[in-house]
């Protein structure tokens, strides 16, 4: 009768224990993680910071400008007359004049620029009207929701286009409570 041997098995050697686990030597990570002190800001992401089209002082140009704010400075965030106008404002976008600001209205067209130019959109938080004529406020009696604001040259100058729009909604395509309330225009104040 043929014997049959099972492979690798041997009466010959001891059995082998198990292998036992290496001992774990790293630090157990803190419940909570910690801020590093010592990592600069520049280490961390951000969000993009949306750039102004446009800061400087300006003088108006056409009828509504010079009734809405006579003069205009515009600052990182702060738009103010030199009729007591002041509108606080904050940055929201950076759109194109392509870009339609209710159904069916375009930038480009309200503003009178190019499709391509770019518009800085800003909400208005506070609105202080004309010291001498509240009623010449871009807006009127209505509060200013928001303010597009673009850059052109016409020649040799520096002109900027200031669309007043009211409502609180998002100046989108999709906008159901944005209206225009007025388009301003200034130009670069002469360097003194």
């Amino acid at each position: 009768m043929p014997v049959l041997l099972a492979a690798g098995c041997s009466r010959d050697r001891p059995a082998t224990p198990p292998a036992q686990p290496a001992a774990n030597t790293a630090p157990a990570p803190p419940a909570i993680p910690q801020h590093d002190p010592a990592s600069a800001p520049v280490e961390r992401a951000a969000p993009p910071t949306l750039q102004a089209v446009v800061l400087g002082d300006f003088d108006a140009s056409n009828p509504v400008a010079e009734s809405a704010t006579g003069a205009l400075t515009i600052a990182d965030g702060e738009v103010v007359g030199a009729n007591g106008a002041t509108f606080t404002t904050e940055r929201v976008a950076l759109v194109n004049g392509d870009d339609q600001y209710t159904a069916g209205a375009r930038f480009a067209d309200a503003m009178m620029i190019e499709p391509r130019k770019q518009v800085e959109l800003r909400h208005v938080v506070e609105e202080t009207p004309p010291t001498e004529a509240p009623g010449n406020a871009f807006c009127g009696t209505l509060k200013t929701g928001y303010l597009a604001i673009a850059k052109v040259m016409e020649g040799d100058a520096e002109v900027v286009k200031v669309l007043a729009l009211s409502g609180q909604g998002l100046p989108a395509a999709s906008a159901t409570d944005v209206a225009l309330c007025a388009m301003a225009e200034y130009r670069a104040a002469p360097k003194k």
